[in-house]
């Protein structure tokens, strides 16, 4: 055989499955697609995680859009968040224009145009499903993680949360805890240090600076109710296809300890709610977090190890978590030993430094006899892709440059009209619309502090009205006037001690 076919074997034999699978794309080889071979993914291995990386521009948010459109069509639910607000045109169908006709013949796949079923999602005071959570449902060790204390401040906390539960006094938003830690060193410092042991204010201090940091982030907006149940992240639609979530992030690029906040929560809360599943045929949910380094750039050491142990227990869960970055290099190499799946885009060689993080990504892929995997990186051209993933036995899949197919539907954002019409029509808008606040711990230590005042006010006027302070006897005088100057005559006696000393040398 030839070189041409025995890449075709290669390629087709590397991507077969016996399960269903989707296709990203056609393989190509020096430079051109070959028609005969699909670059295949199989379902069963999408809760193995993944990354999509390359320079802006290169064609990452289509290959998204791609995938998320494949899984959707598969009736495989979809969450992605969104940065840069570029996909939210997957709810309209898309046009056919004669390039992309063109590309699809070349790689032998038809093409047509549809739209899928999207929800859209906001931690602000965008249009959309509000998504919240109460500082309870953090606990203890999550909430000190993401503030990035130290053991002794993390120690509070947890005592915080501990008087907390014993009390009946939910933690449901930033004004709770808040509250709690002020009366912890204040007012209810006794009653603390009694059952929980003393708490210092220069501690409290520290913890509260940082939940107002977070607060000024956008926290206060997350923390409350209603909270948002994972369950409505993973529905289907009458006609089969999984939801696609769009979380609009757009209003919080400048927030990543929000941003870290929320992810870091939803992953915690679907690993605790969803059963196991092994090694289902196909994933319950596919997670893809666009701007990555966002993440990891502000995380704190506790934090990454926290993300690196749920991305290695959760896909048992069923739960595929895709990275979205510019370089390889911005996930922890702890995070990118987990991914199954790479689809690199180009990488721009402007720098020395750029040549480096070129030759180090070169470097995480398979070797291949049919590419020079470093030149390759800063060859592909648009829409063009280097893919490696995991076969149904988990074995990776020889490398292969692929021409990505094309979005079947609009490659293009929204008007705000049609984002008011998908909110007008979406159940969960309606549902999470109402902000709720009910009686928690700042209300009820507000409550029985003003109980504490009025009983003491009380106390205060039944007790015998106090004789009015006498006027201060001879006696008195003289002795006082006589203290002032033994205390005066000490003082002066103690100088000129030193002085004599001084003097005597």
């Amino acid at each position: 055989m030839n070189k041409k076919e025995n890449f075709i074997a290669d390629i087709n034999t590397g991507y077969s499955s016996k399960g269903d699978s989707i296709i990203l794309g056609g393989a190509m080889l020096d430079g051109e697609p070959v028609a005969e071979a699909h670059v295949k993914i199989p379902l069963k291995t999408l809760n193995r995680h993944g990354l999509i990386a390359g320079a802006t521009g290169t064609g990452k948010t289509k290959t998204i859009q791609v995938f998320s459109e494949q899984l959707s069509n598969a009736g495989i639910p979809v969450l992605m968040m969104d940065i840069k607000g570029d996909f939210s045109g997957i709810a309209k169908e898309g046009k056919e224009e004669g390039f992309i006709t063109e590309r699809h013949t070349k790689i032998n796949i038809p093409y047509n145009v549809t739209s899928f079923p999207v929800e859209l999602m906001s931690l602000s005071k965008q249009n959309g499903v509000r998504l919240r959570a109460t500082v309870s449902e953090f606990g203890p060790v999550l909430f000190s993680r993401i503030l990035d204390l130290n053991d002794t401040q993390a120690g509070v906390v947890a005592v915080i949360f501990k008087y907390c539960d014993d009390n009946q006094m939910p933690l449901l938003d930033l004004k709770d805890i808040k509250k709690v830690i002020n009366y912890s060193t204040e007012e209810g410092k006794d009653e603390i240090a009694a059952n929980y042991g003393k708490i210092s204010t220069a501690t409290t201090g520290t913890i509260l600076r940082k939940i107002i940091e977070l607060e000024q982030q956008g926290g206060d907006l997350f923390f409350g109710e209603l909270s948002f149940e994972t369950d409505d992240l993973m529905r289907i639609d009458e006609n089969g296809k999984g939801y696609v979530n769009i979380i609009r992030l757009t209003d919080i690029q400048d927030k990543p300890k929000l941003f870290s906040t929320f992810m870091l929560s939803l992953l915690a809360e679907i690993y605790q709610k969803m059963p196991e599943k092994g090694d289902a045929g196909q994933p319950e949910l596919v997670i893809f977090i666009d701007e990555a380094h966002l993440i990891f750039n502000e995380a704190s050491k506790a934090l990454l190890e926290q993300i690196e142990t749920i991305v290695k227990l959760i896909r048992s869960k069923g739960v595929g978590i895709y990275f979205v970055t510019q370089n390889p290099m911005d996930v922890p190499s702890g995070v990118l030993a987990q991914l199954g799946l790479k689809i690199q885009h180009a990488l721009r060689a402007f720098t020395a430094n750029d040549r480096q993080a070129i030759k180090k990504t070169a470097d995480n892929y398979p070797t291949s006899p049919y590419y020079k995997t470093d030149e390759l990186l800063t060859g592909l051209g648009i829409g063009e892709a280097l893919v490696t993933a995991l076969n149904e036995k988990g074995i990776p899949t020889p490398l292969v440059a692929t021409m990505m197919r094309a979005p079947m539907s609009r490659m293009d954002v929204l008007s705000a009209d049609e984002i008011d019409e998908i909110n007008g029509k979406s159940k969960l808008v309606k549902k999470y619309a109402e902000e709720i606040d009910r009686e928690s711990a700042f209300e009820i230590l507000n409550k029985k502090l003003a109980e504490a005042s009025e009983a003491a006010a009380k106390q205060e006027e039944q007790a015998p009205a106090k004789t009015s302070k006498s006027e201060p006897s001879t006696t008195e005088v003289v002795t006082k006037s006589v203290l002032k100057v033994v205390t005066s005559a000490t003082f002066i006696r103690g100088v000129f001690g030193v002085l004599n000393k001084f003097f005597k040398k």
